[in-house]
């Protein structure tokens, strides 16, 4: 029952038998989790909260061997190598954010931009579940480096700037020339320096492996968000809350997946070509519905927070404004389309398709780590204890053998 009820997660538009059969498993399946005694109510537990199809391999994997290890007829030979094999690359994730919290300490943002969120770990945490192979441990570095700097800009833009300093601040961005940064506030200098410089070591890093053509279509991906992040802040300054449509246009390619989707391809191997990163730019139907997940489980849980803040509108209130209906149709509405996005990544991952299969594979785990991230709250602002343990299990304590 368990192992049908995952592999109906799998689902794609137009099987409505597979909808009806994860209707019917989930409920036996929450029957069979309270009976006492049951040694996979556990196991049955977390996967009616988080199935193993939305589920982060690297977490995934952590939770089995434990469960493993429980089941009386486990292979003790199997069950010892793989444990061997998660302390093992986890003391490697240990040495990359050794690495990656020196650089960080260095640019000394906490007294430089103390309006900004510390959450180094985090961004490298959720850079270590979109890949966490040996293999790509450049592009884990890459990629943690410009998380850390969208999560600036994305503080910068959302809660201190002005929007006076905002206009040639993006503009300073688009026309990615340093020259342009000395009418800016100390504090937008400050981060735009940053950034150069993060881009100009990777190009640099890139060169050694003539693969330094990617950096521009990296930097193009960035022009485009902080357009998206300078529209969404003129309609706070202007009090004005767009149609949901023309708010999901904007926060589409405000969504920082499509731009961190485009930076995953950076310090991978040569199967991505010029081709490859082409695509990302034409709104691919994965890109697109990775997007839509995130914006709206995003602002479903960050809603009311935001408000306090009186910032941007949020998906939930131009619904809201636009259908005159309570939030908790607004929460069914949005759930119903989170759930046919996944229905459009299931597509893209299964059928035939032009561009490489590590390539949707980063899509999808970026989509997994939103859905995990954002399935109980905001776990990124505000970090609960369930993430924290999920950050020790992967990134800090070694399973005991």
């Amino acid at each position: 029952m368990l192992a049908f009820y995952e592999a109906t997660d799998l689902r794609m538009h137009g099987e409505d038998i597979l909808d009806e059969a994860l209707e019917f498993t989930t409920t036996h399946l929450k029957s069979t989790a309270s009976l006492i005694g049951n040694p996979l109510a556990t196991q049955i537990t977390c996967a009616l909260k988080q199935p193993l199809h939305n589920g982060i391999p690297r977490l995934e994997a952590r939770r089995y061997i434990s469960f493993y290890e429980q089941d009386a007829s486990h292979n003790k030979v199997l069950l010892k190598l793989s444990i061997l094999d998660f302390n093992l690359v986890q003391s490697l994730h240990k040495e990359e954010l050794s690495y990656i919290t020196r650089w960080w300490k260095d640019l000394d943002f906490a007294m430089k931009l103390p309006f900004a969120r510390d959450r180094i770990v985090k961004c490298y945490f959720w850079i270590v579940l979109v890949y966490f192979e040996p293999q790509y441990s450049l592009a884990r570095k890459i990629l943690t480096k410009v998380i850390s700097m969208t999560s600036i800009l994305d503080d910068i833009y959302d809660a201190y700037g002005t929007l006076e300093e905002l206009k040639p601040f993006t503009e300073a961005i688009e026309r990615w020339d340093i020259s342009c940064i000395d009418p800016l506030p100390e504090y937008m200098q400050i981060c735009c320096r940053a950034l150069f410089d993060v881009f100009e070591a990777i190009e640099n890093e890139l060169a050694k492996k003539e693969r330094s053509y990617r950096v521009s279509y990296a930097k193009d991906a960035m022009k485009r968000l902080v357009r998206a992040y300078f529209d969404q802040a003129k309609w706070f300054y202007q009090n004005y809350i767009p149609t949901m449509e023309e708010y999901m246009r904007v926060a589409l390619k405000s969504s920082d997946l499509p731009m961190l989707t485009t930076i995953s391809f950076l310090g991978m191997s040569d199967i991505f070509t010029k081709e490859t990163f082409d695509w990302t730019f034409n709104n691919p139907k994965i890109i697109t519905a990775s997007s839509v997940i995130g914006k709206l489980m995003d602002d479903m849980k960050s809603h009311k927070f935001e408000q306090e803040r009186e910032r941007s509108p949020s998906a939930v209130k131009c619904y809201m404004k636009q259908h005159s209906v309570s939030e908790q149709v607004i929460h069914d509405e949005f759930n119903m389309q989170v759930a046919n996005a996944w229905k459009d990544i299931n597509e893209e991952c299964i059928r035939p398709t032009v561009v490489p299969m590590p390539l949707l594979m980063r899509c999808l785990n970026l989509t997994r780590v939103v859905d995990v991230i954002y399935k109980e709250g905001n776990n990124y602002t505000h970090i609960g204890k369930e993430m924290k343990d999920n950050v020790a299990s992967v990134l800090i304590d070694p399973i005991p053998i």
